[in-house]
C-alpha cells in the first residue's frame, strides 16, 4: 500500500480503508508503509487524528509506529508529545518504545531527558545495549565524557557487548582533548579489544589512528598496513604478540571443559538426539 503524499480528510481515509483488502489492519499496514517511505509527519499525523476521532482511542502499536517515524525524522516535539500520551495511557512501556524514545531524545537538544528515561527503564527491566549506546553517544556529542565513560563501564558490568559504532564515537569525540585520565580510559577500550581479540573494521581503525595523532604533544603517526605471516609489522618492524594459546592456557581450557561439560551437569551431555526427537514429535 502506498501512503498518500499529503494529509487526508476523514472521508478520504475512510475511502482508502474501504478499498483495502483487509480493512481491519489498514492503519497498521499504512503506518508501516509510511515508516518505510519516510512519509511527511503531517500525513501520518492526519491518520493518527482520524483514528483517534473514529475510535476515541489510539492503539499502543500505532503510537509506537508513529513514534518510529518521528525518531526517523528527528521530530523532537512530536517525540515528547507521544511520550506524554503513552505515559498517561499506559502504566508500562515495552523495550521497543523505550529504545525509540531514548534514541530520538538522545539525538536532540533535549538529550538529558534520554538519561532520565534510562533511569526509568532500570526500574522495570535491564536496559538494552541500544539504550546505553544512545545515551553514551549523546553524552559524548556534548563533551560530557566522564558521564559517557560512566555509562560505558556500567554497560560492560551488565555484560552488554558494545558495538563498534559507540566505541568509535568515544574516540571521535575525544580528538585533541587533553587529560591523562581521559586518555587512560580510551587506552582501556583498546585493552578491552585486545583481551577479547576483537578486531576493529577499517573506519573504526581510522578513528583510532586519528585520535592517536590528535593527542597534544604525542607525535603519533598511524598507518594502515597488512601484517606479514611472521607477525612482524612492516611499518615499525615490531613483532606482534601471538594470539594463539600457550600450552598452559590450552591445558587450563581442556581441564575446564572436562570438569564442567564431560563430568559436570551439562544438560546436553545427558540428552540423546532420539529423546529430543520424541519430545518434539
Amino acid at each position: 500500500i502506498q501512503p498518500p503524499g499529503k494529509p487526508l480528510q476523514a472521508e478520504e481515509w475512510n475511502r482508502l480503508k474501504e478499498s483495502f483488502q483487509l480493512p481491519e489492519v489498514f492503519e497498521e499496514v499504512m503506518f508501516n508503509s509510511m515508516v518505510r517511505c519516510n512519509s511527511p509527519i503531517d500525513v501520518a499525523k492526519s491518520l493518527l487524528t482520524h483514528v483517534a476521532k473514529s475510535n476515541g482511542d489510539i492503539a499502543y502499536n500505532l503510537l509506537v509506529k508513529y513514534l518510529a517515524l518521528c525518531v526517523q525524522q528527528g521530530q523532537t516535539s512530536e517525540i515528547r508529545d507521544v511520550y506524554d500520551i503513552m505515559k498517561i495511557r499506559f502504566k508500562i512501556l515495552d523495550s521497543g518504545a523505550y529504545n525509540l524514545l531514548i534514541k530520538g531524545l538522545g539525538e536532540s537538544d533535549e538529550w538529558r531527558m534520554a538519561l532520565t528515561l534510562l533511569e526509568e527503564v532500570k526500574k522495570i527491566m535491564v536496559p538494552s545495549r541500544t539504550n546505553y549506546e544512545s545515551c553514551i553517544k549523546a553524552a559524548s556529542r556534548h563533551q560530557e565524557m566522564n558521564l559517557a565513560f560512566e555509562l560505558y563501564h556500567e554497560m560492560l558490568a551488565k555484560d552488554l557487548v558494545p558495538t563498534f559504532d559507540v566505541l568509535q564515537a568515544l574516540f571521535d569525540f575525544n580528538r585533541g582533548t587533553e587529560g591523562a585520565e581521559l586518555q587512560k580510559k580510551l587506552f582501556g577500550i583498546l585493552l578491552y579489544l585486545r583481551e577479547n581479540q576483537i578486531y576493529p573494521h577499517k573506519t573504526f581503525m581510522w578513528s583510532i589512528k586519528l585520535w592517536f595523532e590528535s593527542i597534544p604533544g604525542g607525535h603519533w603517526r598511524g598507518h594502515l598496513t597488512n601484517i606479514k605471516d611472521s607477525g612482524q609489522c612492516p611499518i615499525c618492524n615490531h613483532q606482534l604478540e601471538d594470539s594463539e594459546l600457550t600450552e598452559e592456557e590450552y591445558n587450563n581450557l581442556r581441564d575446564k571443559i572436562v570438569r564442567d561439560v564431560i563430568h559436570g551437569t551439562d544438560t546436553f551431555r545427558k540428552t540423546s538426539p532420539q529423546v529430543g526427537l520424541e519430545c518434539y514429535q
